[in-house]
C-alpha cells in the first residue's frame, strides 16, 4: 500500500510532537513543512530528522508538494486562514484544537467540513489516552449504572512559552476556557451523550503570568476555574481546572457517578477504579485496573499516547477503515461550551448555549 503523504502548517511544539508521532507510523510519510517561521521549520527538519521541503507559503506548499493531507497545527487564532485554501485543495484535513478561536468562525469551518469530499477531522487528543478510552467505554457498558455526575479534574503547569507569546491573549487562543478547556468540554459531550443547555463558570488569573509584559500589555488568560455544565438529559458535569498545581501526582482525574456505582480514571497513573455502591457500614468494594501504554508511544508526545492513537484512527478514517470520530461539528461545539465559559467567567452569571448561537 502506498504511503499517506502528510505536510503540516505549524512547527512549532504540538508540530514536532505530531512530526515524532508520524514518524512511528508505517503508513505515513512527511513530505512538506509549512511555516512562516524560519527557526520552526529548521526544527522541524531536525525533528524530523532527515531532509525534506519547507515552505514559508502555505500556498506554495500545497501546490508543490501536493500532499493528501495536512495536519493543521498552527497557532489558534490562524486556523481560519489556513483552513480555506486547505478546504479549496481538497485534501484531507485534521484540524488542531480548538476549531477556531470564535463560535462565528468554528460554525463556517463546520459548514465547509459539510461538503468537503476528503475526511475532515478536529483534533481533541483528550478522546485517544487510553485510560480516558476504557473510562469512557466502562461507561458505556454500564458500569456504573444510569449516569447522573461527571466530573473532570486538571491540575498541570501553566501554559508553556510558545513562539511569539502568542498564547498569552484571549484575542489569540479564544481564551483558556477554548483553547485549553475545549478539550474536556467534548469529553463531556462524549461521554453524557447529550447536549449542553447552560454553563457556569467562576474563573481568573491569579497566580500565573502576572508578571509578565509583552508590548507592555499584560496577560489576560484564566489560570484557574470551575465550570458546572447542565446538559439536556439531566446529567450535570464539572470541570476544574488549576494551571499552577504542576507538583500534582495524577495531572488528570475523570470521575463519573451513576445510580449503581462510581468510575475513576487517572492519569498518568493509568488507573481506574471501580467502586460499587453498597449498603451502610458494609465493607467498601473498590476494584483497581490499570491501563498500559506502550513506552515508545508514551516517549514520543506529552499526551499520553494519543497523539499517536488519534493519528492512527485518523489514517483509518482515510483509508475508509473506520469513521471519522471527531467531526468539525464537535469541534465547534466545544468552542461554542468553551466561549459560554469565557463569557459566563467576565459576566459572572450563567449563560445559556442558545445565548452563544447553538
Amino acid at each position: 500500500m502506498d504511503k499517506l503523504r502528510f505536510a503540516l502548517t505549524g512547527v512549532g511544539m504540538m508540530g514536532r510532537e505530531h512530526i515524532r508521532n508520524l514518524k512511528l507510523h508505517p503508513e505515513a510519510e512527511i513530505v512538506a513543512l509549512h511555516d512562516p517561521v524560519a527557526d520552526s521549520r529548521e526544527k522541524g527538519v531536525r525533528q524530523l530528522g532527515h531532509d525534506v521541503p519547507t515552505f514559508e507559503s502555505l500556498g506554495e506548499m500545497l501546490s508543490v508538494a501536493r500532499p493528501d493531507a495536512v495536519l493543521v497545527v498552527s497557532p489558534n487564532y490562524t486556523h481560519r486562514k489556513v483552513l480555506e485554501p486547505l478546504f479549496a485543495a481538497g485534501v484531507h484535513i485534521l484540524c488542531e484544537k480548538p476549531l477556531c478561536t470564535t463560535v462565528p468562525d468554528a460554525k463556517w469551518a463546520a459548514e465547509q467540513a459539510t461538503s468537503h469530499k476528503s475526511v475532515f477531522w478536529t483534533g481533541m487528543e483528550y478522546r485517544f489516552m487510553p485510560p480516558a478510552q476504557a473510562f469512557i467505554q466502562r461507561i458505556k457498558d454500564g458500569d456504573v449504572g444510569r449516569l447522573v455526575q461527571l466530573s473532570i479534574r486538571e491540575h498541570r503547569f501553566p501554559f508553556l512559552e510558545k513562539v511569539g507569546d502568542w498564547n498569552r491573549f484571549s484575542r489569540n487562543t479564544g481564551g483558556t476556557m477554548v483553547e485549553k478547556c475545549c478539550h474536556f468540554f467534548d469529553l463531556m459531550r462524549l461521554i453524557v451523550g447529550a447536549e449542553p443547555v447552560r454553563v457556569f463558570c467562576s474563573g481568573a488569573m491569579d497566580v500565573n503570568h502576572q508578571d509578565e509584559r509583552y508590548g507592555g500589555e499584560k496577560p489576560d488568560i484564566i489560570d484557574n476555574s470551575f465550570t458546572v455544565v447542565d446538559f439536556d438529559n439531566g446529567v450535570r458535569a464539572m470541570l476544574d481546572l488549576s494551571m499552577f498545581a504542576e507538583g500534582s501526582e495524577e495531572q488528570e482525574a475523570l470521575t463519573a457517578v451513576g445510580d449503581k456505582a462510581k468510575l475513576e480514571a487517572f492519569i498518568p497513573s493509568g488507573d481506574l477504579v471501580h467502586s460499587p455502591r453498597v449498603p451502610l457500614r458494609a465493607p467498601k468494594q473498590p476494584v483497581r485496573t490499570h491501563v498500559a501504554v506502550d513506552p515508545t508511544i508514551l516517549e514520543a508526545g506529552t499526551h499520553h499516547g494519543s497523539t499517536y492513537y488519534q493519528i492512527a484512527a485518523f489514517i483509518d478514517a482515510v483509508r475508509g477503515r473506520g469513521p471519522v470520530q471527531v467531526t468539525a461539528d464537535d469541534g465547534l461545539r466545544a468552542v461554542a461550551m468553551g466561549a459560554a465559559a469565557e463569557l459566563s467567567a467576565r459576566e459572572k452569571r450563567v449563560v445559556t448555549m442558545a445565548e452563544i448561537g447553538l
